[in-house]
């Protein structure tokens, strides 16, 4: 039986917002997208995380600023011999924000859920190793594996891992209840969210007694609102064409970092045309890498040859693969009899997306490749594309850490399906040594590059523009997340 304590009215909450101090006890940040809902156990939009993440909810391990695998709501954990059991050990006297007492039941309820059949976890494959969750104690859980995983605790690190319990999970979407330092507030929809400092946090408190995160998608009214002191940090910022004015001003700082996100030209492998292997190669020689980054990103960016982060260890630098090219395009689609064929571009609203995809559509258009460019909103981008996969070609970031394992799901949105490659990620699963796991990351970013599955671009890099008080901030994004925990104003 779950405990309960004296829990907070919703009225209760909205005043304790209202009357948080300003200046040095709050913080209002800009967000280019809005989360389509609230709840990362059941989207997979990054702007869910981007505003929940560490901060209303927390996992059993938690992803550090550097990328480093930390103990969260879990203190420390221990594997049993053949590597098969996980035994995580909890914090004693932790509460969701409703006054409920998280427990090991808690723990076995967000497994299990996530890996229910009929589950909407958008990152389902974390979970899918998992045999069996038990509550050993209210303080000890037990998760077994079907095959040994060395990297368990680097899956339940991400948000979509978090625990949630049965009696708030179902307004999870619309007023999420975690066990984080801040608590919801509200959800002015197609303006802000946000939230307040936890007075019952079981670990240190954060330092901000009111955080709002607003929704500005606009580059220009995302200039003027830093400028005029609205917003006090655009963690990614989405005028990159201002920042040599932000870096002059003394006011501001810069804040440039790497993020996780691959950003890539999806392709659907399944649709005409392009489940021809010819085809994809030409697109992919017909991509000007240089030319995205400086026209859409001003030159902010890396660019990359198949779907790894470079600052990564076991990144291969596979960019001559898919060089720029626009005559051995030409070749490739007139051998292939392809030659002005036209191909749907759906765009979602991010900056680099939409300048992006002008740019694309124009080299494209160079080699023979005619594009129909739609421009889709957020939640739209969701249903038609990720999830409809009614598309030819789309551009995305693909923030998640770590995330090659993508390529071996069939039924993903760009709907990539290789044997190989699939034999390949099953082994690295059950891999631990580094070395070997090296060699097959190796290998399966070749696979995935001489495949031409997507058109690789760049990895995104994380440009920020923040009040020069504001300390505490991450410089790069190991994870979709805007982590307040540590966030504070000089004096």
């Amino acid at each position: 039986m779950k405990m309960t304590n004296l829990k907070l009215t919703a009225s209760a909450w909205a005043l304790m917002a209202t009357t948080a101090l300003a200046g040095n006890d709050a913080i209002t940040l800009g967000m280019v997208l809005e989360p389509p809902n609230l709840d990362p156990t059941g989207g997979a939009a990054a702007a869910i995380d981007e505003v929940v993440y560490a901060n209303i909810f927390e996992g059993l391990t938690r992803f550090g600023p550097d990328g480093a695998v930390l103990p969260a709501l879990a203190s420390d954990w221990s594997i049993s011999e053949d590597g098969l059991i996980y035994t995580f050990t909890l914090r004693d006297g932790v509460t969701f924000h409703d006054g409920t007492t998280m427990d090991a039941e808690d723990v076995v309820f967000s497994l299990d859920r996530a890996r229910a059949e009929d589950s909407t976890n958008a990152q389902k494959a974390l979970f899918a190793g998992i045999e069996s969750v038990t509550a050993v104690s209210p303080t000890s859980v037990a998760v077994k594996l079907s095959a040994p995983n060395g990297n368990f605790p680097f899956n339940m690190a991400w948000g979509d891992a978090v625990i949630v319990a049965p009696e708030s999970v179902e307004t999870a979407a619309t007023a999420p209840v975690g066990t984080g330092p801040f608590t919801f507030v509200e959800w002015a929809k197609g303006d802000h969210v946000t939230m307040a400092r936890n007075d019952a946090y079981w670990g240190d408190a954060p330092a901000l007694a009111k955080a709002t995160f607003k929704f500005i998608s606009d580059p220009n009214a995302a200039f003027a609102a830093m400028m005029a002191g609205d917003i006090d940090a655009f963690p990614n910022f989405p005028a990159p064409e201002t920042l040599a004015q932000f870096e002059a001003d003394p006011r501001f700082n810069v804040i440039v970092g790497s993020t996780e996100g691959e950003t890539i030209l999806s392709t659907n492998n399944a649709a005409e045309h392009l489940d021809d292997i010819r085809v994809r190669k030409a697109i992919a020689h017909a991509i000007d890498r240089q030319a995205i980054i400086d026209g859409a990103m001003f030159g902010y960016g890396t660019p990359i040859g198949t779907h790894f982060a470079p600052h990564n260890p076991d990144y291969m630098d596979l960019t001559g693969n898919s060089a720029y090219d626009p005559e051995l395009s030409r070749q490739i689609l007139k051998d292939a009899g392809k030659e002005g064929i036209t191909l749907r571009l759906m765009l979602p609203p991010p900056a680099y997306a939409r300048r992006g995809g002008e740019i694309i559509a124009a080299q494209l258009r160079d080699v023979g490749i005619n594009t129909e460019i739609s421009n889709l909103e957020w939640a739209q981008w969701i249903e038609q594309v990720f999830k409809g996969k009614d598309f030819d070609l789309t551009i995305v970031s693909h923030t998640e850490p770590a995330d090659i394992n993508i390529y071996a799901r069939p039924d993903y949105y760009f709907q990539y399906d290789r044997g190989e490659f699939q034999e390949l990620n099953d082994i690295l699963s059950v891999t631990s040594d580094p070395a070997q796991r090296a060699i097959l990351l190796a290998e399966m970013q070749q696979i995935i590059a001489e495949d031409y599955v997507n058109g690789y671009l760049f990895q995104l890099a994380k440009t920020g523009v923040a009040n020069a008080k504001i300390n505490g901030l991450w410089e790069n994004a190991p994870t979709q997340a805007n982590d307040l925990t540590g966030v504070s104003w000089s004096e």
